[in-house]
C-alpha cells in the first residue's frame, strides 16, 4: 500500500471502516462470481449460458437505474448500502440452501443472479456517492485509488480461494459469502458520514434524469464514461475464463480461480503506485494509451495457449483498466455537486455494468457463433477500434491536462 493510503486509514476512521467493507463486500461477491460461473458450466455445459449469467444480472441496471440514484440522493447512503450488502448474504443464504439439497437449477441460479444484479444496482451508487463525504475533497483522488487498492486485494485472494474451496463442493464457497457480506454490513452502518443527501424531495421524472442531462451537458465526462462502455463491452473476455481454464488451458476450478485473479495482481500494483504518485497531468492521453493497451492485453489472452502467459498479459489488462478506472472515476466524483452524485453514480453505473455484464452476454454470443478464441480476439480488435473513434469525437478529453478545470464552491 502507498504512503497515502496509511495517511488515510490513521487519520480518518470513517474511511478505514468504509476501506474494510469494500474489502468484504468485494471478496464475497468475487468467490460468488467465480463459484456460480464454474456451477452453471458444469450443469448446462453450454458457453452461450455464461454470457445468459450476465445479461440476466445486468438486467437490474437498465429496469432500475433512474431510481437507484434518485434513492442515494434522498436516503442515507450507509443504511441505503447496508441493506443491499445484507440483501446479497441472503442471496448466498439462498445458494447454500440449495447446495445442501442439491436442488441447484439453471433456473435458480439465473433469478439469483437478478436478485443479485438488482442489490448491486442500488448499492454502487450509493457507495461511489458516500466516499466524498468520508474523506476531504483534497484527499479524494488517492482516496479513490486506495479504494480501488482495497477492491483489487480482495480481488486478487477470493477468486483463488473461491477456486480452491470449490474443489471441495459448492457449499464451501457459498457459506463463507454470507459471513464477508454480513460483515461488511455491519462495517457500512458504523460509518458516520459528514453530511446527509440534500435531495429530500418526491422521485420525478425530472429529478430521475437529471443525471443523464449533467452528463450529457458535459462532453468530457460523457466521453470518458462512454469509452469504458465500448471499450470493455467489447474487450472483456471474463465470461468465457471457465471455458479457457477447462478446454483451452486444461485446468480445474484452482486454474479459473487464478485467472479471475490475475487482473486483479495488477489492478492492485497500479492502484497502490497511483496512491502514491497520482495523475496529474496529460490525464486525456494516458487514460486513452491505457486502453489501447487493454485491447491489445486482450488480443494475446485470446491467441495464447500458455497458462503463465494468459495470467502474465491478464495482470497487463488489469493494471491498464486500473489506470482508466481512476481517472474515470475520480474525473465524474470531481466535476459532480454532492447532491447529484448519487443519480449521477448511477448513470456510471449503468455504463459500468454494461461494460461488464453486458459485455459478458456479448462474449458468450459471439463465443457461440465464432468460437471462443475468435470471439476474444475479435473483441480486443474492437476495443482498438473504439479507442481511435472516441479520440476523433472527443479530441477534448484526448487532449485535457488536468484532472478538473474548476473548482466547486
Amino acid at each position: 500500500m502507498s504512503d497515502h493510503a496509511p495517511l488515510l486509514l490513521r487519520h480518518h476512521r470513517p474511511f478505514l471502516a468504509f476501506w474494510c467493507a469494500r474489502i468484504f463486500t468485494a471478496s464475497g461477491f468475487q468467490m460468488l462470481t467465480v463459484a456460480i460461473g464454474w456451477h452453471l458450466y458444469q450443469l448446462t455445459g453450454n458457453v452461450l449460458d455464461l454470457g445468459l449469467v450476465g445479461l440476466v444480472e445486468f438486467a437490474p441496471r437498465v429496469l432500475f437505474m433512474l431510481h437507484t440514484g434518485h434513492v442515494a440522493d434522498r436516503y442515507d447512503r450507509r443504511r441505503v448500502a447496508a441493506l443491499c450488502q445484507f440483501a446479497q448474504a441472503l442471496i448466498a443464504l439462498a445458494l447454500v440452501v440449495g447446495s445442501s439439497t442439491h436442488s441447484v437449477t439453471r433456473e435458480l441460479i439465473f433469478v439469483l443472479a437478478f436478485l443479485l444484479g438488482s442489490a448491486r444496482s442500488f448499492e454502487m451508487p450509493a457507495t461511489q456517492a458516500l466516499l466524498p463525504n468520508v474523506v476531504p475533497s483534497a484527499l479524494f483522488p488517492r482516496a479513490v485509488a486506495a479504494s480501488a487498492s482495497a477492491m483489487q486485494s480482495a480481488t486478487i485472494v477470493a477468486p483463488a480461494l473461491g477456486g480452491f474451496l470449490y474443489a471441495f463442493g459448492s457449499v464451501w464457497v457459498y457459506g463463507p459469502t454470507v459471513v464477508l457480506y454480513v460483515i461488511a454490513c455491519g462495517l457500512t452502518l458504523r460509518l458516520s458520514a459528514a453530511r446527509q443527501p440534500a435531495n429530500r424531495g418526491r422521485a420525478s421524472l425530472e429529478s430521475l434524469l437529471a443525471g443523464i442531462r449533467f452528463i450529457r451537458s458535459r462532453p468530457d465526462v460523457l466521453g470518458a464514461v462512454s469509452l469504458d462502455l465500448f471499450a470493455v463491452l467489447l474487450g472483456g473476455a471474463t465470461a468465457l475464463l471457465p471455458v479457457f481454464a477447462k478446454d483451452i488451458l486444461l485446468t480445474g476450478p484452482w486454474g479459473l480461480g487464478l485467472l479471475r485473479s490475475a487482473p486483479a495482481v495488477g489492478a492492485l500494483l497500479m492502484s497502490v503506485w497511483l496512491a502514491r504518485f497520482p495523475i496529474e497531468r496529460r490525464v486525456g492521453r494516458v487514460m486513452f494509451t491505457a486502453v489501447g493497451v487493454f485491447g491489445v492485453a486482450t488480443i494475446a489472452f485470446g491467441l495464447s495457449t500458455s497458462f503463465w502467459f494468459s495470467l502474465a498479459v491478464l495482470a497487463v489488462l488489469g493494471a491498464a483498466d486500473m489506470i482508466s478506472m481512476v481517472i474515470r472515476s475520480a474525473f465524474v466524483q470531481l466535476e459532480t455537486p454532492d447532491e447529484m452524485r448519487g443519480r449521477v453514480s448511477a448513470v456510471n453505473g449503468l455504463f459500468i455494468g454494461a461494460s461488464n455484464q453486458l459485455g459478458e452476454f456479448e462474449s458468450g454470443v459471439t463465443a457461440h457463433w465464432f468460437g471462443t478464441v475468435p470471439a476474444v480476439v475479435l473483441g480486443g480488435v474492437g476495443t482498438l477500434v473504439v479507442t481511435g473513434v472516441w479520440i476523433k469525437l472527443f479530441p477534448t478529453l484526448a487532449g485535457r491536462d488536468h484532472m478538473h478545470t474548476q473548482k466547486k464552491g
